[in-house]
């Protein structure tokens, strides 16, 4: 015996209730077969080497923070791999799609043979300020001095001699350098007093110019072009996966831009995420964006790159010529990035 529906259909004709209700249930199933966004568990695995969790590196932990890779489609996971060569370590072994080794790095590493390529710029100048202990204040009170550095084989060191060099100051005649680590280390050493004068990174001049260190000068100063940490590929990869690496490069570009456009938003979003001070991460959003250390476009800087190349060949005293920026770098994902954000 059939079930007759009474009062499920509120008085209608069997007929007239059972045309509606097929309504429904076509109507549902199109909805169930219109795609929907993508969820979480929907996103691709996208694990990402960031070499730490500083202000050079803000757009990528923003891209992550506010959303922008995953209207990519894409889970990004952000792997926190302090230092270059486990950057390009992890890249070699698959561990992950990207990473972020400085560009100096990416041309030893091809040099030896590592088929990897820039693909866009996370950090395209130098924030290094050089500041000395009470009694030095000026360049040439540097003569005789001891300085700090993070390596005496880093390309940071080799930029602070060229800094130093067109200030007058030859190396080793004129000063002394001591290899003592990262920019915390510095200034615990330059706060200790085993140094003389140090290269602080933003926002560690902040902090030593509160403990009354002085300020000598900047990197860039003298040089105005850097390209210090890059986004990074496997070049056989990423050719393999060019939509995916196109999507992530559309994250960044959203996430520079939101960083330069949403000024409040972003100082905010810096002091918390960086674990700044309010004052710190304001100084540190106006030079950025002033002098465009992040790039507007997440890009090469490739006067910059050509800079660390001219760098890198005294770095390893190469006797044959300057090798063209060219063949260290691939705009095209980023050019189909902008194209597809631009709708053209």
């Amino acid at each position: 015996m059939e079930d007759t529906p009474v009062k499920a259909n509120f008085g209608m004709s069997p007929a007239l209730f059972d045309s509606r209700r097929q309504i429904r249930l076509t109507g549902l199933l199109l909805i169930l077969l219109l795609p929907l966004p993508c969820l979480s568990q929907d996103r691709i695995k996208f694990p990402v080497a960031a070499q730490s969790k500083i202000l050079g590196f803000a757009p990528l932990w923003a891209a992550s923070k506010q959303g922008f890779f995953a209207k990519q489609g894409l889970d990004v996971q952000l792997i926190l791999v302090r230092g270059t060569p486990l950057n390009i370590q992890s890249l070699a072994a698959g561990s992950v799609y990207v990473a972020s080794p400085t560009a100096e790095a990416v041309i030893g590493a091809k040099d030896r043979g590592l088929d990897i390529v820039m693909v866009g710029g996370l950090t395209s100048g130098l924030t290094h300020a050089i500041m000395g202990g009470r009694k030095y204040k000026t360049y040439d009170d540097l003569r005789g001095a001891t300085l700090g550095s993070l390596g005496l084989t880093s390309g940071i060191t080799f930029a602070l001699k060229r800094v130093l060099q067109a200030k007058g100051l030859e190396y080793p005649r004129d000063y002394k350098l001591i290899n003592i680590g990262g920019t915390p280390d510095l200034l615990a050493a330059l706060s200790a007093g085993r140094i003389d004068a140090a290269p602080l990174a933003l926002p560690f001049n902040f902090v030593a110019e509160e403990m009354g260190f002085n300020l000598i000068g900047w990197y860039r100063e003298v040089l105005p072009n850097y390209q210090f940490a890059s986004l990074t590929v496997e070049r056989v990869w990423a050719e393999k996966n060019r939509s995916h690496l196109v999507r992530f490069m559309k994250a960044m570009v959203q996430s520079v831009r939101w960083l330069y456009g949403n000024k409040e938003a972003a100082i905010d979003y810096l002091a918390k995420e960086m674990k700044l001070k309010p004052e710190h991460a304001r100084r540190g959003w106006e030079y950025y964006t002033t002098y465009r250390i992040w790039h507007p476009e997440a890009d090469i800087n490739v006067e910059g790159l050509k800079t660390v190349l001219q760098i890198y060949a005294g770095q390893t005293q190469a006797k044959s010529a300057i090798p063209d920026p060219a063949q260290y770098i691939d705009q095209s994902y980023l050019k189909d990035a902008l194209k597809e954000l631009s709708g053209k």
